[in-house]
């Protein structure tokens, strides 16, 4: 299996590309506010709870979606300090020992575009942050800084390219050719 690791500042992009970059390559799509809506009924984010199960439910689709020969998922992930640090660790180990690859693509935006983004309606559907004072104030804090990630495969401006585009310059990189 090859798992797309799609990371990225709220509010770059990363579910919007990911649906097309679904689109094109057929590859399932688990992004990480999946598992975040399924806690936070029950738990507070960023609980020692939350931030256990959260991570178990991350690794283990991983490890079965492997295991049943899914050929490719896309994830989606903003790095940031509730994540404990030896995530990323772990979910290669999970991938190394299902015999598959993981590819890392890091969306980036300009902070003025990133601001103009986070108030937009649609990031409320899946409880996403969606105000720019809390962003202000959870950078302001380092939330966002330092998350050890490993080098990308490739780093896309979503700022200069609309989401086909983006998923597109995916695609090519991973081999596979966009319909036409």
């Amino acid at each position: 299996m090859k798992l797309i690791f799609l990371y990225g500042l709220p509010a770059t992009g990363k579910l919007t590309v990911a649906r097309e970059l679904a689109a094109i390559t057929g590859y399932k799509l688990f992004h990480n506010h999946l598992a975040v809506d399924l806690l936070l009924p029950v738990f507070p984010f960023g609980s020692a709870s939350f931030i256990e199960l959260r991570e178990q439910i991350w690794l283990s689709v991983f490890d079965h979606a492997c295991r049943g020969q899914v050929p490719g998922l896309i994830f989606t992930f903003a790095p940031e300090k509730t994540v404990r640090p030896d995530f990323i660790r772990r979910m290669l180990t999970v991938i190394a020992r299902n015999h598959s690859q993981a590819v890392f693509i890091e969306l980036v935006c300009p902070l003025a575009e990133l601001k103009r983004r986070i108030v937009d309606p649609s990031r409320r559907q899946y409880g996403k942050l969606a105000s720019v004072p809390l962003f202000d104030k959870l950078m302001l804090d380092g939330v966002f800084d330092g998350f050890p990630m490993p080098e990308p495969a490739l780093s896309v401006d979503t700022s200069r390219c609309k989401p086909r585009e983006s998923a597109t310059l995916i695609a090519r990189l991973l081999g596979v050719q966009p319909p036409q």
